[in-house]
């Protein structure tokens, strides 16, 4: 990953940082499970994040029309998906368990084959970002293990194959001249980038919404594009989450997701609709 240069002793700290943080997710990640499960209805215990039987709200009613749709994904990149990103070690079971490499990219592949507009809101930090004077928790954290790090936005020396890049097998789908990259959100929401703008420029009122990670990035995007009232579907085994001693980020963001979104589909759904279009 490419980082501004740093004495020895601050770099081996923060991989002590680094390390210390990968190894208490491993360990929380077991006793998350357990509790999500063990708190639920014993109907539910074998799979947390399962529909309920008797749902309770209304069935969602929304139609594409891929005229006016864009598929959103929010930060496709190696940090979040790959073993050798920084955070496999929290994210890594959930992003094995719901498939989530490979939804993305059929949903990518899907999109594609209809030409509908598609867009990256990726995630980057420069080195004047480690000089913010407050963060929240996952801030904080995020700056300490060098998450999404940039030598700076006028260059792209050390992006190549970075934590920060785009994932390998999505590069033929974003690089394609035709994919809107948007600039970076800093924190976890598109207020800070352009996304809005570009969606609005498309004529697009309609988002498939997907990406890394569910219940921080994924879920402030759905909300403030539903602020900004688009009419937004959630492809909830195409997001995973990270699991922690505080709790399970994917538990979290599944409820919320059938809470406020337009729809929430599976990808195989999102590939058939965006198919019969």
């Amino acid at each position: 990953m490419c980082k501004v240069r740093k004495s020895d002793e601050t770099q081996s700290a923060e991989g002590l940082d680094r390390r210390g943080f990968l190894k208490a997710g491993v360990a929380g990640a077991a006793a998350v499970t357990t509790l999500a499960a063990g708190s639920r209805p014993a109907s539910a215990a074998e799979n947390p994040y399962a529909e309920p039987a008797k749902p309770g709200l209304p069935p969602s009613n929304m139609v594409l029309n891929l005229k006016r749709t864009a598929l959103v994904v929010t930060d496709p990149q190696v940090d979040f998906l790959s073993p050798e990103g920084v955070t496999w070690g929290v994210v890594g079971e959930s992003v094995k368990q719901h498939n989530t490499v490979e939804n993305l990219r059929r949903l990518f592949e899907a999109a594609k084959q209809v030409d509908m507009t598609v867009a990256i809101s990726p995630h980057y930090y420069y080195p004047t970002d480690k000089g913010w004077k407050f963060e929240g928790a996952l801030e904080k954290l995020m700056h300490k293990i060098g998450m999404f790090d940039r030598e700076s936005p006028y260059t792209m020396n050390g992006f190549q194959n970075s934590g920060a890049d785009f994932m390998p097998d999505y590069k033929k789908y974003i690089l394609d001249g035709k994919t809107i990259v948007t600039s970076p959100h800093k924190v976890y929401g598109p207020e800070a980038n352009d996304l809005v703008l570009q969606l609005r420029k498309n004529h697009v009122d309609q988002v498939i919404l997907a990406g890394m990670s569910a219940n921080l990035c994924v879920e402030s995007h759905l909300r403030e594009l539903l602020e900004q009232g688009f009419e937004v579907a959630v492809v909830k085994d195409a997001t995973a989450a990270a699991m922690v001693p505080e709790g399970d980020g994917y538990l979290a963001a599944i409820i919320n997701f059938r809470y406020i979104a337009n729809a929430v589909w599976t990808t195989d759904e999102a590939v058939k609709r965006i198919s019969m279009g």
